[in-house]
């Protein structure tokens, strides 16, 4: 019952870091996991599949309101399966041994990602009339389906960031598409651990109920905090949270010791104040720029 709850409150903290950046659950969950002692694999194994039913439900309700453009979902959800099943099957067959330092580091890389992603973003400009092609979302989606399963999260970090980056969707749309494409990775994701791990996946049901109910509960309080906490700031904060844990884990794997690691965790804390402090200004500053019409006109003098 007390791991059930630990599980249970993972759930909710990495249900809260998603809600508000739409991105984020499988990263966040699998780092709180592994360091409450889970295996890398196995906690990979279980938040995809707890993922299978809040992505379905995350997915219904984007359909409720629209948000969701089928034909991309399609072109980026089928190979992104594809890479699911891969690095599912991929991490199965490695070690513990081996497995852990691997997770680690590319966490830390979608980690870094994240952190840089919401401190140093760029306004987002659309680009209208224009559509994404098969040839641009079949390797986004195989490659984001790989780190995903691999890392024990990264879909919405790859994907959803770089879609945004292109300008060629509305945000809402490019959310609501990728939420919707994700439940597809996580059941091919789930599919490919429980080919791998067998006995030991379904052994981690308290993982995944945990989990599962963790992130209902905290659904809408997510939907509350993304208007009361600026995700810049809040992706900021996380994002050096997932690189600081994980680097310690590959620290200790190449045995780095004083005074480099007590170096290594200096750069990345000092990295990390000072692009949290950045992004904390930059949300403090004005939410709109005026429109270039406006602009002129105020800076043009008044006849009298």
């Amino acid at each position: 019952m007390r791991s059930l709850l630990i599980f249970t409150l993972v759930g909710v903290g990495a249900q809260l870091v998603d809600g508000a950046l739409g991105m984020a659950f499988g990263v966040t969950a699998t780092t709180l996991l592994v360091l409450s002692g889970v295996g890398a694999a196995q906690a990979s194994a279980a938040v995809h599949l707890a993922e299978v039913g809040t992505t379905f439900a995350s997915g219904l309700s984007h359909w409720k309101f629209k948000n969701i453009d089928w034909a991309l979902v399609a072109k980026l959800g089928a190979p992104g399966a594809v890479g699911a099943f891969l690095g599912a099957t991929v991490l199965s067959s490695l070690s513990t041994e081996h497995a852990a330092p691997l997770m680690a580091a590319i966490l830390v890389a979608i980690g870094a990602y994240v952190l840089l992603r919401f401190s140093l973003r760029t306004p987002l400009t659309l680009v209208r009339g224009s559509s994404h092609s098969v040839k641009f979302l079949a390797p986004l989606g195989l490659f984001g389906g790989f780190i995903d399963a691999s890392g024990g999260g990264g879909w919405g970090p790859v994907t959803t960031s770089t879609l945004l980056s292109q300008g060629k969707t509305a945000p809402r749309t490019v959310i609501g598409s990728v939420s919707a494409s994700e439940f597809l990775v996580a059941a091919s994701a789930s599919l490919g651990f429980l080919v791998g791990l067998r006995q030991e996946f379904l052994e981690n049901w308290p993982v995944v109920v945990g989990l599962m109910v963790g992130g209902v509960i905290a659904a809408p309080f997510a939907a509350w905090l993304v208007t009361k906490v600026s995700p810049a700031l809040l992706g900021s904060a996380v994002g050096g949270v997932i690189v600081l844990t994980n680097s310690q884990k590959l620290v200790h794997f190449f045995d780095i010791q004083w005074p480099w690691s007590t170096g290594i965790y200096s750069v990345i804390v000092v990295a990390w104040a000072a692009l949290v402090i950045y992004a904390w200004r930059t949300s403090r500053g004005p939410k709109f720029a005026p429109e270039p019409a406006a602009a002129e006109s105020a800076s043009e003098p008044v006849a009298r």
